[in-house]
């Protein structure tokens, strides 16, 4: 076996995927690929990293921001793994459901939450972090409706409820991931003249608020900058228990946002290095006075997908080679539109899906979609893909086959859950396939785009 085991398994993988014909059909020929033991691999190693440093029983719910892979078995795979969700819109909210994940262990977030979903939230026991004072009159006048039974085996009884914090700390090298900034679009901001005083009276005056959230960023952001964000919401939190004269605040949710290595393989940074971190730079944080909430996303999953493309057509153009393949922005979206923030590793197999080993040559990779910044890779050097070879987009677990861009109206790739079991054939491997989402056929891109209401505009 190699001594690289996410990359030998990636490689069984595409093989058997070619093999097998997933990218035989002429409407399938691009499909998402996950390893099912990568993200349970990656789910232990957050349950190991916060437990190394946690206090004896300390409550830690762990859950996956369902944004990062809106498909119903990948949420039920992570459910199994002891993670709950957190969504932040009706959608996310109904995923979780069909997933199976408990109330008890769903968090919604969202700066534009509808009175239906606040009181939706209430009514079945959903944590929720309000985002800004107008949601919180919201919620004081559903606590009123509410009859004031709220936290008292009322309706709203079982819902933690709590504020969630800007600490204005600063942005990372991505602006649009970087949400503790001095003008970010979320949270209460912490530094603003007054606003300290301001969320003390808040929860002096609503004893049902018990929790503060923060979330400062996720790729780009140092994990310093991110420690510095938490540390400040937990000293606001001991400031507020102060001026109560309770511990009233009893849940710290960390949001989530752990950077992701796009240049190799490696796990990096680890959930264990940042829970370290956090560990040295707030140690209170773990002394069992809060439970702790997270919210990973992109870190979970990231390195467990793979979107697998054949290449259609080669062709030279002012001495460039470029391989025309079916990933482009309609998968790879902030990939094509913000190369230089979001890369994406390539990896070249040929038409049986063996990995090319042939001298690189400088080539660009390109999508379907008609316009001409559709490029996942620019002047890269790569074993010369031909067509009817595989380009493999690594890295791609989260967001780009799960959260697709209806560009050209091209149809949703299917993906793929992949196992290896040892059975002593092909070197002790043997890869099985899960349908994690079907292929999107035809006929469904037509009854979206209002087939049924054809003649509608015609008077």
């Amino acid at each position: 076996m190699s001594a690289d085991p996410l990359n030998h398994r990636r490689d069984l993988a595409v093989r058997a995927a070619v093999e097998r014909g997933l990218l035989a059909d002429d409407h399938a020929p691009v499909v998402g690929l996950l390893d099912v033991a990568a993200v349970r691999e990656s789910a232990r190693a957050l349950h190991a990293a916060f437990r190394e440093v946690a206090a004896p029983d300390q409550p830690v719910l762990h859950t996956f921001a369902v944004k990062a892979s809106s498909l119903v078995p990948v949420l039920r795979l992570l459910a199994d793994e002891g993670l709950g969700c957190e969504v932040a819109s009706p959608g996310e909210l109904a995923l979780a459901r069909a997933a199976g994940v408990d109330a008890a262990h769903t968090v919604l977030d969202s700066p534009a939450k509808t009175r239906t979903e606040l009181r939706e939230a209430l009514v079945e026991g959903i944590a929720l972090n309000a985002d800004n004072p107008r949601e919180l009159a919201r919620l004081d006048a559903l606590m009123a409706e509410d009859g004031g039974r709220a936290r008292e085996g009322g309706p709203a009884g079982t819902a933690a409820i709590g504020l969630r914090i800007n600490p204005q700390v600063g942005g990372g090298a991505i602006g649009a991931m970087s949400t503790a900034t001095a003008t970010s679009k979320f949270g209460f901001p912490l530094r603003d003249p007054g606003a300290r005083e301001w969320l003390i009276e808040a929860f002096r005056t609503r004893p049902w608020l018990t929790r503060l959230h923060a979330h400062v960023g996720s790729q780009g952001i140092p994990l310093e900058l991110m420690a510095r964000g938490i540390a400040a919401v937990y000293e606001l939190a001991e400031e507020i228990n102060a001026a109560v004269g309770r511990r009233q605040i009893d849940t710290l949710d960390l949001g989530g946002g752990l950077p992701v290595n796009f240049d190799s393989d490696e796990m990096a940074p680890t959930f264990a290095a940042y829970a370290r971190l956090l560990a040295e730079t707030v140690p209170g944080l773990f002394s069992g006075t809060y439970g702790l909430v997270t919210e990973f996303g992109r870190a979970l999953l990231a390195k467990a997908g793979t979107v697998v493309a054949r290449v259609e057509y080669t062709k030279s153009a002012g001495g460039r080679r470029i391989a025309v393949t079916h990933a482009g922005a309609q998968l790879a979206v902030r990939t094509v539109f913000v190369p230089d923030s979001w890369p994406l590793r390539v990896g070249a197999y040929d038409t049986k899906g063996l990995p090319k080993t042939d001298s690189p040559v400088v080539q660009d990779v390109a999508g379907p979609c008609c316009f001409a910044g559709d490029l996942v890779a620019r002047e890269r050097p790569l074993p010369p893909l031909d067509e009817d070879d595989h380009a493999a987009l690594l890295d791609t677990g989260a967001y780009y086959f799960s959260t697709p861009f209806g560009y050209n109206s091209l149809p949703r790739p299917g993906v793929y859950g992949f196992t290896i079991a040892e059975n002593g054939e092909r070197d002790g491997d043997e890869v099985s396939f899960a349908t994690v989402r079907e292929p999107q056929s035809l006929a469904s891109i037509v009854t979206e785009s209002g087939a049924a209401h054809r003649d509608a505009l015609r008077g």
